[in-house]
């Protein structure tokens, strides 16, 4: 058994994991996000419950770049007083059990690489649209983070007169209506036409970032994550429509294209880094 947590702007999430069951969980709502020691006095908060299970490790996916071999994050997304944290040493020394750090994206495609909808692939690229968009990569069985732990993040590279994250997430659809991705998910539903057009000109761009994807990696398989991925009927086909003209067509044949399924799917990520040893060079 392991403790994982997943990190996120607004919530704190920790369970323990064994083999690939989450036996218990717990939740915790971020507060007072601009002092660091009252956000480390929230992790151990959530954690300190499961402790009394008998586990390996503590794994702990964070939104930024992480020094994967020291445990230090840096400029965490939302929480703005994490601008350099020793947060392995410090949850190690706390919990005095091994501790694993790493990027919430990586952990979102470790999850789904051991339990998820990819399980056993052995090249895979994962993509969370959310808020943003990030993605994280297996190669050889084996997590690649790069050097800094900066690799795969796609969502930053120039597109059109911005970066591509900003079409490819919840950014995209306040610019053009006025309201997040949610909202204009729920409109869609209803039936309203102005959301359903939406919708189609998204996954255009997420077909985009799916051809950038498979030109640089050309993984057998690829991802989408992230809370945008549940209104993924309304985008697949525009998606799939903006592939057509991808230079390498029976790349398009063999690449499977899949849809995450498990919400905690980024925290049994997070418990596998315990064991699982990511690689910088391939």
């Amino acid at each position: 058994m392991t403790i994982g947590v997943d990190i996120g702007g607004t919530n704190i999430r920790a369970g323990v994991v064994s083999e690939g069951t989450i036996i218990s969980q717990n939740q915790l709502t971020l507060k007072n996000k601009d002092s660091m020691d009252a956000v480390l006095a929230q992790l151990v908060e959530v954690i300190s419950p499961l402790t009394s299970y008998a586990c390996s490790g503590i794994g702990i996916g964070v939104p930024s770049v992480v020094d994967v071999e020291q445990g230090i994050v840096y400029d965490v997304v939302n929480i703005p007083s994490w601008k350099r944290v020793e947060l392995k040493k410090i949850v190690q020394e706390h919990f005095h059990t091994p501790v694993a750090i790493n990027n919430d994206v990586n952990c979102f495609v470790l999850g789904e690489y051991h339990y998820g909808v990819a399980k056993g692939v052995g090249s895979l690229v994962g993509i969370t649209i959310g808020t943003g968009m990030g993605s994280g990569m297996i190669f050889n069985h084996q997590l690649y983070t790069g050097h800094n732990c900066g690799a795969g993040e796609i969502g930053l590279l120039p597109y059109l007169d911005k970066t591509l994250e900003e079409y490819v997430g919840s950014q995209f659809f306040v610019e053009r209506a006025g309201r997040n991705a949610e909202m204009l998910w729920k409109e869609a539903v209803e039936g309203n036409l102005e959301a359903v057009a939406l919708w189609k000109e998204f996954g255009t761009h997420v077909g985009k970032a799916i051809k950038i994807v498979l030109y640089a990696y050309d993984p057998e398989a690829i991802v989408l994550g992230g809370s945008i991925s549940k209104a993924y009927s309304f985008f697949e086909q525009s998606m799939h429509e903006a592939l057509t003209d991808f230079a390498y067509p029976n790349t398009l044949k063999q690449v499977q294209l899949l849809v995450s399924q498990q919400s905690n799917i980024a925290l049994l990520g997070a418990a596998s880094l315990v064991a699982d040893q990511p690689v910088e060079n391939l």
